[in-house]
């Protein structure tokens, strides 16, 4: 019996990278291909991000390092997709002759097909389109998690920020109708999931192509009418197109988290005018307000580009000063990266390495300190964690499990002795007894609590266990976290 092909899929980038995979991997499975567990996959698939300098290094270094093994094996083949092979193009051909497939942001559903045409052809395929022609969540999806899952409500963005090359990668914003994106949450519940993140480059904008300025807060008031569906978030809004209406959705409907991610990236008004953000640090610190005082417990995280060309140290001190009132939970902060094609490349003024280094160590040590006192508010609370596959670098040594809080904060937490173990999926009440910059510990002690709340989604853990001949409950088994499987929130660096 000829063995089943084999794939992997590589990921780098954002959210709407790591949910583009799931429709790749769910591709590959379609057109018969399994999943490689360990051993080197037939087919190797890199989706690609195009937003840092540093994007095309990395995948020509991983290109060059499977050479050799494609030489040794024939029948393997490697594809290359995503927002670089979008903006690369015929490139990637010329530096790797190895890669068998090039394919675009705007034509994943094409995968299959071309693998099979280049090994029909014996020769490499190349196509990328310019525009979308079906929309991304009618393919069939393959996702990390069985109790949290990725749901596009739109693509691409139609704003014109002087940094970013996601647009000419994406295209301009297409929504989709919110009786698909129901329909697709609904599915994912009756499978067992009980959270979903609503995705789009600009979340908050959703409805602009239909015409209805309200379309966000309508949906997320919709997904309040879902049974079973316990936890919505959603990612990334944009402060100019932020208004009262989805705050006040937020406020109002039980299963959208205490979470917000909202992107600063200057609290200078002089750089967020040359990036090209319509908005300045005093509606973006109104929004803040507003956002905590209807929703006091909101944990909110955050953008930030340093070095941004013709920045000057009173405008990183502008930055600095935001950041202080803003009382971030966590911010995600990047050194400017120069990428052409974008207006930020021809900007006069660009930074020496030197000196956005130096100010981007002074502002993740200020946001150091700052997660750290927010979260040591935390001790002594009583927090409901989604419990995840996952868990810490440590768990070996601590026999801590992990779960997310519902303002989406990491805590590791130790089960009582002589308590029912909780499956991934299922919910535990606990009390905060540490507290880090990045994460918060429940340790059992005499004036704390442990509730387990067995789920629908951690029966659905049990099931996908048992389909793939794994070991139901395997967390609760051995007093660890099982393999690796994602929480379906993707693991991205705090800075």
């Amino acid at each position: 019996m000829t063995p089943q092909r084999t794939y992997q899929v590589r990921t780098y980038g954002c959210q709407m990278n790591v949910h583009d995979s799931e429709r790749m991997a769910g591709l590959l499975e379609d057109s018969g291909l399994v999943k490689a567990e360990g051993e080197l996959a037939d087919v190797v698939v890199f989706n690609t991000c195009a937003v840092r300098e540093n994007a095309d290094n990395k995948l020509y270094g991983n290109l060059g390092m499977l050479a050799s093994v494609k030489e040794a094996n024939p029948g393997m083949q490697i594809a290359v997709g995503g927002c670089l092979a979008q903006k690369d193009r015929d490139t990637i051909l010329k530096r790797a002759p190895w890669v068998d497939v090039v394919f675009g942001t705007h034509n994943v559903g094409a995968l299959p097909t071309l693998l099979e045409r280049a090994k029909h052809n014996q020769d490499a395929q190349l196509e990328i389109l310019e525009s979308l022609e079906v929309f991304p969540s009618t393919l069939p999806t393959k996702r990390d998690s069985v109790y949290s899952g990725w749901v596009s409500i739109s693509v691409g963005c139609n704003n014109t920020c002087t940094f970013c090359i996601v647009p000419s990668l994406r295209g301009k914003e297409r929504d989709r109708r919110p009786g698909d994106i129901l329909a697709e949450i609904q599915a994912l519940v009756d499978d067992g999931a009980i959270e979903v993140t609503l995705l789009g480059q600009n979340v908050n904008s959703y409805g602009v192509e239909f015409g209805d300025r309200q379309a966000f807060s309508k949906l997320l008031r919709a997904c309040g009418e879902i049974p079973g569906l316990e936890r919505v978030r959603f990612t990334s809004p944009h402060p100019a197109a932020f208004t009262d209406d989805v705050i006040e959705a937020m406020a109002e409907t039980p299963n959208v988290m205490p979470q917000l991610h909202m992107p600063l990236q200057s609290g200078s008004d002089k750089v967020l005018k040359d990036m090209r953000r319509s908005y300045r640090s005093t509606k973006f610190l109104g929004i803040l307000e507003k956002v905590r005082e209807r929703i006091p417990q909101a944990a909110i995280s955050t953008d930030i580009i340093v070095g941004f060309p013709g920045e000057t140290e009173e405008d990183f001190q502008a930055t600095l000063d935001v950041v202080e009132k803003s009382r971030f939970a966590t911010a995600f902060t990047f050194q400017y990266s120069k990428r052409p094609g974008t207006p930020a490349a021809e900007l006069p003024d660009q930074l020496p390495k030197a000196v956005v280094q130096e100010r981007y160590e002074r502002l993740t040590a200020l946001q150091d300190r700052i997660s750290a006192e927010e979260n040591a508010k935390q001790i002594g609370q009583q927090v409901e964690l989604l419990v995840t596959a996952e868990s810490g670098k440590k768990a070996a040594e601590t026999h801590r499990l992990s779960g997310r809080s519902q303002d989406s904060r990491l805590v590791h937490f130790t089960v009582p002795e002589g308590a029912e173990q909780p499956r991934p999926g299922d919910l535990v009440t606990v009390t905060v007894t540490e507290a880090a910059a990045f994460h918060l510990v429940a340790d059992p002690g005499p004036d704390t609590v442990y509730q387990l709340r067995r789920s629908r989604a951690g029966d659905a853990w049990d099931r996908a266990q048992a389909e793939s001949c794994g070991v139901p409950s395997g967390a609760a088994a051995s007093g660890a976290a099982a393999g690796p499987v994602s929480l379906g929130m993707p693991s991205l660096p705090i800075r």
